[in-house]
């Protein structure tokens, strides 16, 4: 009895073609991941610098006490600090203003691991704002919004 062998490779560009398309599936996902997580570092990087802005203890400490604050908020989400821009769109160190900061974060359009990331890609943006308290001490002025 002769064993056909006739058909034993057949199927193996079928096994390398879905391989591929596994391969680049998983890619596109953590890319797409990678911009949701961006996004979710600046909201972060937003709210805290706003935060931190306004219980800030005077004018000279707020604008620095923003940046810290977003700075490690973009950090405690791995992202690199020094890469994120950080805005103060409005407002003032003033009793009753609404202050608002944006921060953006560049996202790579592709990111493999091992080769690195290339394209210019998107850039993650976030705003929030908030109001500086209008009954708080060492602020000039009567407290107009309360």
């Amino acid at each position: 009895m002769t064993v056909d062998e006739r058909g034993q490779v057949g199927g193996l560009e079928a096994l390398v073609l879905g391989v591929l398309v596994f391969v680049a599936g998983v890619l596109i996902v953590s890319n797409a991941w990678g911009v949701i997580d961006a996004k979710l570092a600046a909201s972060s990087a937003a709210r805290e610098a706003a935060r931190a802005y306004v219980e800030a203890s005077s004018v000279d400490a707020a604008a620095v006490a923003a940046r810290q604050a977003a700075d490690e908020a973009i950090a405690g989400h791995g992202r690199t600090p020094s890469r994120a821009r950080v805005v103060q769109l409005g407002g003032a160190f003033a009793r009753c203003s609404r202050v608002t900061f944006e921060v953006s974060y560049p996202v790579p359009l592709m990111r493999v691991p091992f080769l690195g990331s290339a394209g210019a890609g998107f850039t993650a943006r976030a705003r929030h704002s908030e109001v500086v308290d209008p009954y708080r001490s060492g602020l000039a002025g009567t407290a107009s919004c309360a």
